[in-house]
């Protein structure tokens, strides 16, 4: 790893320049710089575009609770061609990471950036898609000017020739500029500082990178507790791991670890995969979707369904139990002690509630659906639904949202096990389960409780209208000289149930 020496931060380079430019005020200009003090370094570069001497400008810099960076800096004093660019000066890691920040008012434009040069930066609500380009070090504010900037030139061209492709460019544009105004001509001392304030509102975004080496970075505000700001890890793809140079096309080779195509929390492949042909509920395009059975150990055999379009990029993951319905319900109690907790297996049924005392958190059966995930997964996704919530619809600030706030915070201290807490899972069905880390012997963080359903739950799971045994006698209970019409119209006789089965 780099010293701190080499790589200084960047608040320590500024404190350097000015002292190098005040000695440099006062010393002797016949006397040489000693280039070695200085903190950018300076090499002469061929231009590429008019094949003159330029400049490139080196600087060691290490980032604040991220990593050592090098950030390149070429200026032609011929053709006035620029180029910035940075690179990581550290290793790939073991993983990939997406980071997530809900920007509100004008201050979040100004959080620090860094794009790595296999980085997708993605904007939803306004569709855009920045794909892996050249690494750069600069704010959400700065990325998002850049974008307008590339796009705008073009404009008047496409108005003409793709008139199609200029509307939803303009589009684009337009709702950029709501997030960062241009300024005018002759615009007022007023409108001058509402554009300049830090808590001007604008319709919320959201920006998303997402960088499969790890080596991009956007920054927090205070601590990451900051309920703007979230940051997850996930496992690389094979295509990732190409991409990356770690593995070659056939897959072959990949020195590197982390690079298992399977998602959190998914087991090793059991049986063969089924497909059934479907169509999309997002866009009506057809898809398949994918079926496969999972033996969890020391518990039961899972269904996990997962449907993908590659026409709008819908997706979606489910989990279903197999095999007869429990005469009781379960009660899973958790004591999370530390981040080793947070990497247990977990399966979510969709008949499940979650809940977590220390925090006010609780989740009623069906909230997520069926997942099977880690505990850290299932938090996380839980905090992106309720993060979107209430960041979603208005960057306004009211005791309601900040109550919220406080929560989410308190939210992220929990998926990052920064303190202690309790997690309960209760499936009037039984088919939830949390790993035991002790197996075939007894957890001691862990409590199992079963209990009997009550008559609410079992009318809400359908379970009191189901019959399971003596059906096969119910035609001859009928009787002599009831035909099936006159049965059909007898509402005494529960022929509804057969059809249950």
């Amino acid at each position: 790893m780099a010293s701190n020496e080499n790589f200084p931060s960047i608040g320590a380079l500024a404190e350097r320049t000015d002292a190098l430019e005040e000695r440099d005020d006062q010393a002797d200009p016949t006397q040489a710089d000693n280039d070695e003090e200085r903190p950018l370094q300076e090499i002469e570069s061929l231009c590429m575009v008019c094949n003159e001497q330029g400049i490139t400008r080196l600087m060691l810099v290490s980032i604040p609770y991220f990593k050592e960076v090098i950030v390149s800096s070429f200026r032609c004093q011929h053709c006035g061609n620029t180029n910035n660019e940075i690179q990581s000066a550290g290793t790939i890691r073991d993983f990939g990471l997406i980071y997530t920040v809900k920007v509100l008012v004008a201050s979040d434009l100004n959080r620090q950036l860094v794009k790595s040069p296999f980085c997708t930066i993605t904007v939803p609500e306004i569709e855009l898609t920045i794909p892996p380009s050249r690494g750069n070090l600069t704010t959400i504010e700065g990325l998002l000017s850049g974008v307008i900037d590339d796009l705008s030139p073009e404009q008047p061209l496409r108005r003409i020739q793709t008139p199609e492709a200029y509307e939803k460019i303009q589009a684009m544009i337009d709702r950029l500029r709501e997030v960062i105004p241009e300024e005018k001509e002759g615009e007022t001392d007023a409108e001058r500082a509402l554009r300049e304030s830090p808590d001007r509102t604008f319709p919320p975004i959201t920006v998303k990178l997402e960088d499969p080496s790890g080596n991009s970075f956007v920054e927090f505000v205070g601590s990451m507790s900051d309920p703007k700001w979230n940051m997850r890890e996930y496992k690389r793809s094979r295509e990732d791991n190409v991409l990356l140079g770690l593995a070659s096309e056939d897959g072959t080779s990949n020195a590197q670890s982390g690079s298992n195509a399977e998602q959190p929390g998914e087991k090793p492949d059991m049986d063969e995969v089924f497909v059934f042909p479907g169509v999309c509920s997002s866009c009506s395009r057809p898809l398949d979707t994918k079926m496969k059975r999972v033996n969890i150990p020391y518990f039961k055999e899972i269904i996990i369904m997962s449907t993908n379009c590659e026409a709008c990029g819908y997706r979606d993951n489910e989990v279903k139990s197999s095999g007869a319905v429990s005469s009781q319900g379960k009660r899973i109690i958790l004591k999370v002690q530390d981040t080793d907790d947070l990497s247990r297996d977990i399966l979510k049924s969709e008949t499940c509630g979650l809940t977590i005392p220390d925090i006010d958190l609780v989740l009623t059966a069906g909230t997520l659906g069926g997942r099977f995930t880690t505990i850290e997964g299932v938090l996380d996704q839980v905090y992106d639904e309720l993060s979107g919530k209430l960041f979603g619809d208005s960057g306004t600030k009211n005791k309601d949202n900040q109550a919220f706030q406080d929560f989410l915070t308190n939210l992220k201290d929990v998926k990052s096990a920064e303190r202690p807490f309790t997690l309960i899972l209760d499936d009037p069905l039984s088919n939830s389960y949390i790993q035991n880390l002790y197996a075939p012997d007894p957890d001691p963080n862990m409590t199992i409780e079963m209990y009997d359903r009550t008559k609410e739950q079992n009318d809400d799971l359908g379970l009191s209208d189901m019959k399971v045994e003596g059906y096969e006698n119910d035609s001859d209970e009928i009787g002599p000289g009831h035909s099936l019409q006159a049965v059909k119209e007898e509402p005494e006789v529960e022929i509804a149930q057969d059809k249950a089965l």
